[in-house]
């Protein structure tokens, strides 16, 4: 990533519903060049969609919590299917450490969030589950402080063609 991609990015974190001219605009190069720069960082997975953010507590569902699960050995595909059948589960992850998986699950109530634990301890897989209520946001999901830690090259607006032998 160099200088152009970071501000395209910061630009559409900042106006996520611009259009490409208009971040074009923002960043100071041709519509052309950040539909290039976008579609690059896209194919390299880099910009991994443009969904809304969805904020679920305001949405309904201001029970969340974070539940470790540790499973049978050698279910973590098995215990994936199952999670994704649960519409509460937001998202997933494996972990190490003592337990195998992390999730983070959302309810309309605390008796919501019940339901959806007994869910989870009577898959065969699940072996033992302990969860953490969470009680507010401190710090919402961010991404941007971390891509500024990158070490930026600075930005070629020569096309690669126009490059001299290096």
């Amino acid at each position: 990533m160099d200088e152009l991609d970071f501000a395209l990015l910061a630009s559409i974190h900042k106006s996520p519903r611009a259009g490409v001219l208009e971040l074009s605009r923002q960043v100071g190069v041709a519509r052309a060049t950040a539909q290039s720069r976008l579609s690059r960082l896209e194919d390299a997975g880099v910009i991994a969609g443009y969904a809304p953010h969805i904020d679920v507590a305001a949405a309904g569902f201001g029970v969340q919590a974070f539940v470790t699960l540790e499973i049978a050995q050698g279910a973590l595909d098995s215990v994936a299917e199952e999670l994704a059948a649960l519409p509460e589960v937001l998202e997933a992850f494996a972990t190490t450490g003592s337990g195998d998986v992390l999730c983070r699950i959302a309810a309309a109530s605390h008796d919501g969030l019940q339901r959806t634990l007994i869910e989870l301890n009577k898959t065969g897989f699940v072996t033992r589950s302990t969860s953490v209520v969470a009680l507010s946001v401190v710090i919402p999901y961010r991404s941007m402080p971390l891509l500024g830690t990158l070490n930026r090259g600075p930005t070629s607006r020569a096309p690669a063609y126009r490059k001299g032998p290096s």
